[in-house]
């Protein structure tokens, strides 16, 4: 497991990778708090949440990492594998803020992406306990 100060190290690290061009407007910057979040619609204490985007009146537009959601799903994994999920959760938060930017929230956007990985979680559970039932 990596410490705090180095996953704020590489989220600084694989943020500064971005070009200029999609840092504008993100007034609120991005963030790394060291809780865990977890998902509010789970069905059971199996779903981190890893980053989030947010336009917020006070807050500005901004991109906050939780430290304690990648440990709680990578837990002893080498750097490279924390990296790697970084630079995924950074990349895909900006790809949220350039859409929002754009005025796309629906269709073909990652908001209906992130709406079938949720589908994906539930289908699975259900499988599960149709599994259970036999």
């Amino acid at each position: 497991m990596i410490t705090f100060d180095d996953f704020s190290r590489i989220v600084k690290e694989e943020v500064d990778l971005l070009p200029e061009y999609v840092h504008e407007k993100l007034d609120g910057g991005v963030l790394v708090d060291s809780d865990v979040y977890l998902h509010p619609d789970r069905l059971a204490d199996d779903l981190y949440i890893l980053g989030t985007y947010s336009v917020d009146p006070v807050f500005g537009r901004r991109i906050i990492l939780y430290y304690g959601s990648f440990t709680a799903t990578l837990g002893e994994a080498s750097e490279p594998v924390y990296r790697n999920r970084i630079r995924e959760t950074v990349r895909h938060e900006f790809l949220h803020h350039m859409e929002t930017r754009a005025g796309l929230y629906d269709k073909g956007t990652l908001v209906e992406e992130d709406a079938r990985r949720m589908w994906d979680y539930y289908q699975s559970k259900l499988a599960l306990l149709e599994k259970w039932k036999h």
